[in-house]
C-alpha cells in the first residue's frame, strides 16, 4: 500500500511532490523502489536540462541526497531480484523481475528518444547481473565523489560501507577491505559502539578471505573481547585464534605479534622484596596480575617479561643503604586501565594549553629566542594516535634478544590471574622491565612498554664496618655504649675471624663476661643470636666475630670510657679574676661559647679480616663540664674560686673535690672553704668551690694548681668500675696585692649630706702594701738616693653617669716603692641625682715611657704635672696605645711645646694587684631645696 504522489519541477527549478493522503494503491514488492528510483533520476535529469555545469556543481550539496537515495533503491532492487547473490537470480527472482519491468509500462514519449533516460537505465539494470553491477557501481562512485567534494566524508564512508557489502557478496574482498576500513575508522572516531562491532565482523570476514592472517587474528581478538557480541560469537573468534595457534606446528620460526590490549590487561606488579633491591646472588620475585578479556580459559605456552640491563655511569655501584633510602617501600606498581576502547571525538579533545617561552642569555640577560609551547601535547597526540591504533596492523616489535623472566604452561582464566616470576641476580646494576609477552604457539600477544616504569636494582657491596654511639653524644668520664655494625657484603665471615682494635691511652674498651651479637639478613630480618668474645691486652683489643653468610649484618654493642680531663688554662687563660680587663666580644657569641662542650677525638685503628688495610674510626667525646677559675681578693687575703658548670643533659653527683699546688712553692697552703663532701649538680647548672691562700713568708709570685673531683651520673648509685677523677689545671701569675685604693666623698663644708647640684670633695688614697719586688723592675721604675719609685696613672670614671667630675679626672703620680707609702688625690665631683649613689670607679695603670732612643734623653718630669694630666675616658679599652689622648688644657699646651716627640704608654696592672676597698660603697645624696622636678637614682 502506498499513497498517490505527483512529482513535478516548478518553473523556478525546485522539486514539487504532491501527495494524496486519501488514496491508497496496492503495489507489488519492489514497485515503490522502482518509482522512487525513477523519480530521483528524472528530477536530476530535469535539473541538468535547465542548468549549466557551474550551477550543477554549486548545487551538489542539495542534489547529492537524490543520488544517494537512488543508489540505495537500486541496491534494494538488486538484492530483491537476486542480482547480487553468488549464484545469480533463480526462477523466482526472474519472475519478480519480469513483473517489475511489466509494471513500468511504456516509456513516455518525451524521453523515448533519449539514450540514457531513467526508464532505460532501470530496465537495463534489472535485465542482467552485469548491467546491474555496472549501474550500481557508477551510481555509488558518483555519490561518494560528490560527498567527498563537499566535505561530507562521513556520508561518503557510509556509502562506501554499502559498496563494501556489495563487493563481499560478489566475492571481491580485496575491493571491500578499503571501504570497510574507512567506515570503521569513522565509527571509531565518533565512538559508535554497535556499528564498530558490526563493521569489525565484516572486516574479519574480509581479512579471512584475503588470507591476511595477522590482521584477521588481531580483529578476532578485538571481537573476542567485545561484550556487544553474544557469548557464542565471542567464543567463536577466540577459538579462531586458538585453532591457528595449535595448527601451526612447523618450525619456520615465524611469529604473529599482536597487541595485548584486546587480549588481556596488566593490572599491577609487585616486587618481593618490596623495595626492589637485592644483592648479587639473591632471589627476587615479580608477581603480576593479568586480567584476561577472553570468554574462555586460554592456555599459554609461555608468559615472559623482557628485561633491559644497565650499569650506572662511571662504574658507580649503588650501596644497599642508598637504594633503601631512594626506593619505594610497598613494591606495588599499578598500571592504568584503558577507559574505553573507543577514542573520543575531535570535539571532546582538551583545549590547547599554549604558553609563551623566552630564553635569555645568562651573561647579559638579553633575549635569545622566543616561542610558543603546548603543555598538554601529550594528551592531544595520545588521543589522536589511539584512533587508528585499534584496528590497523600492530607494528609491535618483539624484543627477542633481551633477557627475559618467564613462566611456562600458564592457563589464563577469564578475569584476574596472578603470575609469579623468580630470578636470581647475577650482575650488579639496574634492571628495567620493558615488555610483557604471552605466547601460544606462534601467536604472541605483546605489551610493548610497561608504564609506569618498573625497575629493580642489584648491588654488590664491599664489607663495611660502621661504629656509632647509641646516645646523641658521647660523654667523657662515664661508660657509654657504642654500636658496631659489620655489613658482610660479598664476604662470608668464618669462625676465627676477628676485629683487632688498637688501644688508645686515654680511652678504654670495657670487657664484660658476656657479650652478645645479633645476625640480621639484608632485609633486617633477625637470623640468629651469637656470643661475642672480647679479649684485651696492653696494645690490642680482639673481638671474635660469629660466623655469618654473605650479605648479612652483625650487630653488637661495647662499652667505652674516655678519661675525663678539662683543657688546661695556661697563664691567665680561663680565669675571671677581679679587676681583670676583658676584651669586648659579642654577647651572643659569649653565650654560645658558654654552652658548647669541649670535645676530645680518639682515633682507633681497626684491622678487619676482609681487608689488608686498617680502618680508622674517630670517636668524639664531649667533656660534660666547663671549668673556670678566679682569684678573689679581700685586702691582702687571697682566695681561689673554681666554677664547675654542667653543660650536659644529665645530672651528676660530685665528690672528693680537691685543689693542690703543683708548682715549686714551699710555704703556700690552700685551705678549703667547702663544707659539703658531696654535691649534686643538675643539667645546665654550676657549682663553686673556694680555697683560701695563705703563706708564711713573702707572697708567691705565681700559682700552678690542679683541681680534681670524682663524679658519676646521679641516677646510678654505684658503678662496676673505678672511675678516674676529673681534673682541671690552671696557672695564675702576679695575683698578690700591691696597691689598695680607697675613695671617699665629703659633703660641702657646713652640711651633713651631699645635695644634687652641689660640689662635693672626692679624696682618693693610693697605698703601697709592699716593698720592692721583682715585678716592679720595669721601665717605670726609677731610683733615687733614698728609695725607688714608679710612675702610676690614676683615672676617675663614672660609667653610671651619677656624678660629674669637675676639673681633671686623671693624672700621673710618682709612687715610692715602700710599704705603706700613700698618695692622696683631691678633686671635686657633683652628684646629678638623689638617692644612694655608688662611688665613682678609680683605676690604676703603669705609666711607661715610649720605646724610643730619644725618650731616654728627655726629662721625664717635663711630661708630668701632678693632678693635672687628663686621659681619655675609655683608655682601659686601649691599653696598648702608644700615646695618651688628652682632654686637658695643660697637656694640650705641653703637646704644642713638644710637638713631634714620642708619647708615653699605659700598662694595666695584673688582676689582683690592685684592691679597691670602696667597691660597692654608696653615699646618700638628698635633693636640692630649689628643685621643682625630683630625680632619684636607685641602684
Amino acid at each position: 500500500m502506498c499513497h498517490r504522489a505527483l512529482v513535478s519541477l516548478s518553473r523556478h527549478g525546485s522539486l514539487v511532490i504532491a501527495v494524496c493522503p486519501d488514496t491508497q494503491v496496492s503495489v507489488p514488492p519492489g514497485a515503490l523502489d522502482c518509482w522512487v528510483f525513477l523519480s530521483c533520476l528524472e528530477v536530476l535529469q530535469r535539473i541538468e536540462g535547465c542548468c549549466d555545469r557551474a550551477q550543477i556543481d554549486s548545487n551538489i550539496a542539495h542534489t547529492v541526497g537524490l543520488w544517494s537515495y537512488a543508489t540505495e533503491k537500486l541496491k534494494s532492487l538488486g538484492y530483491l531480484c537476486g542480482l547480487v547473490s553468488e549464484k545469480g537470480p533463480n526462477s523466482e527472482d526472474l519472475n519478480r523481475t519480469v513483473d517489475l519491468l511489466a509494471g513500468l509500462g511504456a516509456e513516455r514519449p518525451e524521453t523515448a528518444n533519449t539514450a540514457q533516460s531513467p526508464y532505460k537505465k532501470l530496465k537495463e539494470a534489472l535485465s542482467s547481473v552485469e548491467a546491474f553491477e555496472k549501474h550500481y557501481l557508477d551510481l555509488s562512485h558518483a555519490t561518494i565523489e560528490m560527498y567527498t567534494s563537499i566535505g561530507r566524508i562521513r556520508s561518503a564512508k557510509f556509502v562506501g560501507k554499502d559498496l563494501a557489502e556489495f563487493y563481499m557478496k560478489k566475492k571481491s574482498p580485496q575491493k571491500a577491505e578499503t571501504y570497510l576500513q574507512g567506515a570503521l575508522k569513522n565509527y571509531l572516531a565518533e565512538g559508535w559502539a554497535l556499528p564498530i562491532t558490526h563493521t569489525r565482523k565484516q572486516l574479519a570476514e574480509c581479512q579471512k578471505h584475503l588470507g591476511q592472517i595477522e590482521n584477521y587474528l588481531q580483529t578476532s581478538s578485538l571481537l573476542a573481547s567485545d561484550h556487544h557480541l553474544t557469548e557464542e560469537e565471542r567464543k567463536y573468534f577466540c577459538q579462531e585464534i586458538l585453532n591457528f595457534a595449535s595448527e601451526q606446528t612447523d618450525s619456520s620460526g615465524h611469529k604473529v605479534v599482536l597487541p595485548m590490549h584486546s587480549f588481556a590487561h596488566l593490572r599491577d606488579l609487585r616486587f618481593t622484596p618490596s623495595n626492589a633491591v637485592v644483592h648479587v646472588g639473591g632471589v627476587l620475585s615479580v608477581e603480576i596480575t593479568v586480567c584476561s578479556q577472553m570468554p574462555v580459559p586460554v592456555h599459554m605456552d609461555q608468559i615472559a617479561i623482557s628485561v633491559h640491563f644497565s650499569i650506572e655511569k662511571n662504574s658507580y655501584r649503588k650501596t644497599a643503604e642508598w637504594l633503601t633510602k631512594h626506593k619505594t617501600s610497598n613494591g606495588i606498581i599499578n598500571f592504568p586501565m584503558e577507559t574505553s576502547p573507543f577514542p573520543a571525538s575531535q570535539n571532546s579533545l582538551p583545549a590547547l594549553e599554549l604558553y609563551e617561552m623566552f630564553e635569555r642569555s645568562p651573561s647579559d640577560n638579553s633575549l635569545n629566542t622566543t616561542g610558543i609551547i603546548c603543555k598538554n601535547v601529550h594528551m592531544l597526540l595520545r588521543r589522536q594516535e589511539s584512533s587508528t591504533a585499534l584496528d590497523t596492523p600492530s607494528g609491535v616489535a618483539l624484543d627477542d634478544g633481551a633477557p627475559v623472566l618467564k613462566c611456562c604452561g600458564v592457563t589464563l582464566e577469564p578475569g584476574a590471574n596472578t603470575i609469579t616470576f623468580r630470578t636470581q641476580a647475577k650482575e650488579p646494576g639496574t634492571y628495567t622491565l620493558r615488555q610483557l609477552c604471552a605466547s601460544a604457539g606462534p601467536v604472541c600477544f605483546v605489551l610493548p612498554h610497561l608504564y609506569p616504569l618498573a625497575q629493580y636494582d642489584v648491588y654488590s657491596q664491599e664489607p663495611q664496618l660502621h661504629v656509632e654511639p647509641l646516645a646523641d653524644s658521647l660523654l667523657a668520664g662515664i661508660p657509654q655504649k657504642v654500636k658496631f655494625t659489620v655489613t658482610t657484603g660479598h664476604y662470608t665471615v668464618k669462625n676465627g675471624d676477628s676485629l683487632q682494635l688498637s688501644n688508645v691511652e686515654a680511652m678504654l674498651i670495657l670487657c664484660h663476661a658476656e657479650n652478645k651479637a645479633v645476625i640480621y639478613s639484608n632485609t633486617r630480618e633477625k637470623a640468629s643470636d651469637a656470643s661475642l668474645r672480647v679479649q684485651s691486652s696492653d696494645k690490642v683489643t680482639s673481638i671474635s666475630l660469629p660466623a655469618a653468610p654473605a650479605y648479612h649484618m652483625i650487630e653488637f654493642e661495647l662499652e667505652v670510657l674516655s678519661l675525663p680531663s678539662a683543657p688546661a688554662a695556661g697563664g691567665e687563660e680561663g680565669s675571671t679574676m677581679l679587676g681583670m680587663t676583658e676584651a669586648q666580644r659579642n654577647p651572643k657569641d659569649t653565650q654560645k661559647a658558654d654552652h658548647c662542650m669541649a670535645t676530645t677525638d680518639h682515633k682507633v685503628s681497626i684491622e678487619c679480616p676482609w681487608s689488608i688495610y686498617s680502618t680508622v674510626i674517630a670517636l668524639t667525646f664531649s667533656v660534660p663540664f666547663k671549668t673556670t677559675h678566679a682569684v678573689l681578693s679581700a685586702g691582702t687575703r687571697k682566695y681561689i674560686q673554681v666554677c664547675v658548670q654542667n653543660l650536659s643533659e644529665l645530672d651528676f653527683r660530685l665528690s672528693d673535690s680537691d685543689l693542690v699546688d703543683t708548682g715549686d712553692s714551699t710555704d703556700l697552703q690552700l685551705l678549703p672553704l667547702n663544707t659539703k663532701s658531696q654535691q649534686h649538680i643538675c643539667s645546665r647548672q654550676s657549682v663553686f668551690f673556694v680555697w683560701e691562700l695563705t703563706w708564711t713568708r713573702e707572697p708567691p709570685t705565681s700559682l700552678r694548681g690542679r683541681f680534681s673531683m670524682e663524679f658519676r651520673p646521679a641516677s646510678e648509685e654505684r658503678l662496676s668500675i673505678s672511675l678516674k677523677p676529673y681534673t682541671y689545671e690552671f696557672q695564675v701569675e702576679n695575683f698578690f696585692t700591691l696597691y689598695t685604693v680607697k675613695a671617699e666623698i665629703l659633703p660641702p663644708a657646713g652640711t651633713e649630706l651631699c645635695r644634687t647640684g652641689s660640689l662635693c670633695a672626692l679624696e682618693v688614697s693610693i697605698t703601697r702594701l709592699s716593698g720592692l719586688l721583682e715585678v716592679d723592675r720595669d721601665e717605670a721604675l726609677t731610683e733615687s738616693d733614698e728609695y725607688f719609685s714608679t710612675k702610676l696613672m690614676y683615672e676617675v670614671v663614672d660609667n653610671s653617669s651619677n656624678w660629674a667630675v669637675c676639673g681633671k679626672s686623671s693624672g700621673v703620680i710618682s709612687m715610692p716603692v715602700v710599704a705603706q707609702a700613700t698618695h692622696r688625690v683631691h678633686m671635686e665631683v657633683m652628684p646629678l641625682f638623689a638617692g644612694y649613689l655608688p662611688l665613682p670607679d678609680v683605676r690604676l695603670f703603669k705609666y711607661l715611657p715610649h720605646h724610643s732612643a730619644h725618650s731616654s734623653q728627655l726629662d721625664a718630669d717635663s711630661w708630668i704635672e701632678n693632678d693635672s694630666l687628663s686621659v681619655d675616658k675609655h683608655v682601659d679599652d686601649q691599653l696598648d696605645s702608644s700615646s695618651i689622648k688628652s682632654r686637658g688644657s695643660v697637656h694640650s699646651a705641653a703637646s704644642s711645646e713638644h710637638k713631634g716627640l714620642p708619647m708615653p704608654r699605659l700598662q694595666a696592672l695584673p688582676p689582683g694587684q690592685v684592691f679597691n676597698s670602696s667597691t660597692g660603697m654608696q653615699i646618700l645624696v638628698i635633693p636640692s631645696k630649689d628643685d621643682h622636678v625630683l630625680e632619684v637614682s636607685v641602684t
